[in-house]
């Protein structure tokens, strides 16, 4: 599995976010995943990003899960830029969820 650059998003900020939204509290674990990729649609619909960013599973160096909003990816076949993006392409999302700095290169899982 190659590697992603991004912004990490804990399951419990896109549980919230879905809630927040509207959606209906999940009962089951698809419920659930809908969730989560409702939640990262509306944030990245929202701060322009949708059209060159896909949600990928992650984990830190030391070893903790999230899902990442990636802006590009070590492997070609997942059809995002190999190099990170200007600043410009995701200020915006930057913004929205409160992070200080760039994005970073997390390993997929």
């Amino acid at each position: 599995m190659g590697k992603f650059y991004g912004y990490l998003l804990g399951e419990e900020w896109l549980f919230q976010r879905g809630i927040e939204l509207g959606y209906p509290r999940p009962t089951t674990p698809n419920d659930v995943m809908q969730i989560f990729a409702l939640a990262s649609r509306d944030v990245r619909t929202e701060t322009g990003v949708y059209t060159y960013t896909k949600l990928r599973r992650v984990k830190t160096l030391q070893g903790k899960r999230y899902w990442c909003i990636a802006f590009a990816a070590t492997d070609p076949w997942e059809r995002l830029p190999t190099t990170p993006p200007p600043e410009e392409k995701y200020i915006a999302l930057k913004e929205a969820l409160k992070k200080d700095g760039p994005p970073r290169w997390f390993r997929g899982t």
